[in-house]
């Protein structure tokens, strides 16, 4: 009963952190190439300061 319960435990846990790992890579891109090359210049700033500190090569 045990080896059962503890399968099925982690079989939802690796669910759980691909789904978690898909949703923050689907983040990071829309802000860095979405918002990045974006008109507004609010948006466009924000996201080319932060690609600034994590050394991002941007131009």
């Amino acid at each position: 009963m045990n080896t059962t319960s503890n399968a099925i435990g982690a079989s939802a846990s690796a669910q759980s952190r691909f789904f978690q790992l898909g949703l923050s890579a689907l983040l990071g891109l829309f802000v860095i190439g979405f918002v990045g090359f974006a008109h507004m210049d609010l948006a466009h700033n924000a996201a080319h300061d932060y690609r600034h500190s994590m050394a991002f090569p941007c131009h």
